[in-house]
């Protein structure tokens, strides 16, 4: 399975575009920029999203909205790798909440991105309702 191309750009310092085939993104220190974990972050979490609104489609369940918050921890040492990271999705008036749980946790196992930080770190779920 192919996967996009993205062109990065950079001056001489950490100051930078990343442009993919639909859009670009200001990375760095500039007004609006994105540091690297703010970029991984937002790629974990539409993976993760695009995956668990199709799961929910599929499953004919409904909602007003969805919100994602995510953080995380890196370890400490000589490479800094992500120790942990919580994703908590927010659901406005879901259909039926227990759909919902299970396609958010079936988001998770379907996930690619997901799927390749679990490698490295403690992945959790938390899923909260309006």
């Amino acid at each position: 399975m192919a996967v996009d191309q993205i062109k990065l750009s950079f001056s001489n310092e950490f100051v930078g575009e990343m442009t993919s085939p639909t859009g670009t993104v200001k990375i760095g220190a500039q007004e609006g920029g994105m540091a690297p974990y703010h970029l991984l972050f937002g790629a974990l979490g539409g993976c993760f999203y695009s995956t668990f609104l199709s799961i929910s489609k599929k499953k004919r369940l409904t909602f007003d909205r969805a919100r994602l918050e995510i953080d995380g921890v890196k370890r400490t040492g000589e490479i800094p790798t992500l120790e942990e990271v919580t994703m908590r999705l927010i659901v406005k008036n879901p259909s039926n909440t227990a759909g919902i749980q299970r396609s958010a946790e079936l988001g998770t196992h379907f996930c690619s991105i997901h799927n390749t930080i679990s490698q490295v770190a403690k992945m959790n779920l938390i899923v909260e309702f309006e």
